[in-house]
């Protein structure tokens, strides 16, 4: 079992044996599921990938530094 610290941000490092043994690069997507107390973390598959970026391109629209500032105290 590895173990990792998570920030005050809700950041963590997923511990480099992990990432070897499920082949796990930089950039990749990871999706989350919550089972009881448990926190289950997978490398998401190539579509599931595709699919998040999709989405992502199209919320470029509020992606300005102005957008950022209008929403920030909402």
């Amino acid at each position: 079992m590895e173990h990792a610290r998570l920030t005050a941000t809700g950041r963590t490092t997923i511990p480099k044996a992990i990432r070897e043994a499920i082949g796990l690069r930089g950039g990749e997507t990871l999706t989350f599921a919550v089972e009881g107390d448990r926190v289950i973390v997978r490398k998401a598959a190539a579509d599931e990938d595709a699919w998040t970026d999709a989405v992502g391109a199209t919320l470029s629209e509020w992606d300005s530094p102005e957008d950022e500032a209008a929403w920030r105290d909402l």
